[in-house]
């Protein structure tokens, strides 16, 4: 799908906005109410906008940890990554998970209530799972918090073309 100006300006006020009347979207963009609703449909049809949601401050949700967890697996077969991939996928803790290049398989950030609950969690992962080392570091302050994806840039105009 190739995304104009338009699109990109409606995909980033609503990531910084998702409450936003249609209305109010179409005046920033510069649409009819129903040629701006007709874009966002195509947009979530697309897969583009995926869903939307609130930001939620996890330290006014109560005490707790967020930490950031480096995971190597013992053995790197097919059916290894599927089953801690499930079982990162099931636990309501990790609230994010990556495969990632580099010493580490998986990078994790995790919101538990304590230490405690980490330890507890993190041994029942390699007490079932084919994984070799969890190494994981305490979330001291969070600098910037995710607003959003940068926007998209804008398709490059063909070679000798204007």
């Amino acid at each position: 799908m190739t995304l104009d100006r338009i699109d990109r300006r409606i995909i980033a006020i609503l990531e910084r906005e998702g409450r936003i009347t249609n209305a109010a979207l179409a005046e920033r963009v510069a649409l009819s109410p129903s040629a701006c609703l007709a874009r966002v449909r195509r947009l979530e049809r697309a897969g583009v906008i995926t869903g939307y949601g609130a930001r939620v401050d996890a330290a006014r949700l109560g005490p707790g940890l967020t930490l950031m967890a480096e995971v190597t697996l013992a053995r790197h077969e097919p059916a290894d990554f599927r089953q801690v991939e499930a079982l990162f996928l099931a636990e309501p803790q990790v609230l994010e998970a990556a495969e990632i290049s580099g010493r580490s398989d998986y990078l994790l950030r995790v919101r538990v209530g304590g230490m405690e609950e980490w330890r507890a969690l993190a041994a029942s992962w390699t007490a079932s799972a084919p994984i070799a080392r969890i190494t994981s570091q305490v979330v001291m302050h969070e600098t910037k918090r995710f607003e959003g994806h940068p926007p998209p840039a804008p398709p490059a105009p063909p070679p000798g073309g204007r």
